[in-house]
C-alpha cells in the first residue's frame, strides 16, 4: 500500500483541492475511493484521514485467501496465485472492484475491509513510493517484508 497525503503532496489527486473527482478523498474516512487510470485500469483507496482533510492509501497488492476460481475468471492471463493481484490494477480486476464502489462505505457497504480469523504476526518494511513523477522519494509504500504477493 501507498499513502498519499492530501493538499501537501503533490503526487495525491487531492493535491490541487476539492473536485468533483476528489470530493470522496475529502469525505469521512473508512470509504472507497476508486478511481480509472492509463484508460484501462481502476485503483482502490481507503479513505483515511478526517473529514475535510484529504489522505488516502492506495492499495497496490493483495494476498489472495478465497475466491481463487473467481479471481482466475476474472484474469485469466495470471500465470500464478502470486500474480493474481499483485499491482492495484491486477487486484482490482481480480475483486471485481469498479468505480461504481467509489465512496463506499469499507464498514458496512458492499465492498468490506474485515480482521482476519487469524492474525499472523509480520514486518512492515517502507519504501519510496513507485509508479509516480512527483514525491516519488518519499517513503510511503508500505509491504509485508518477504510476502511474495507485493507489487513490484
Amino acid at each position: 500500500m501507498e499513502a498519499y497525503l492530501g493538499t501537501g503532496d503533490r503526487a495525491a489527486h487531492a493535491w490541487s483541492g476539492l473536485t468533483d473527482r476528489t470530493r470522496v478523498i475529502f469525505g469521512p474516512p473508512g470509504h472507497a475511493y476508486v478511481y480509472f487510470i492509463y484508460g484501462m485500469y481502476e485503483c482502490l483507496n481507503f479513505v483515511a484521514e478526517p473529514e475535510g482533510m484529504a489522505g488516502c492509501v492506495l492499495i497496490r497488492a493483495l494476498e489472495p485467501i478465497a475466491g481463487f476460481a473467481l479471481m482466475r475468471r476474472r484474469r485469466p492471463g495470471a500465470r500464478s496465485l502470486e500474480n493474481l493481484a499483485s499491482g492495484p490494477g491486477k487486484l482490482t480486476l481480480a475483486m471485481g472492484i469498479t468505480r461504481k464502489l467509489n465512496g463506499a462505505d469499507l464498514v458496512a457497504g458492499p465492498l468490506q475491509v474485515r480482521r482476519p480469523l487469524e492474525e499472523m504476526p509480520f514486518a512492515i518494511e517502507t519504501t519510496p513510493r513507485i509508479g509516480i513523477r512527483h514525491c516519488a522519494d518519499w517513503p510511503l509504500r508500505f509491504v509485508i517484508r518477504g510476502n511474495r504477493f507485493v507489487s513490484p
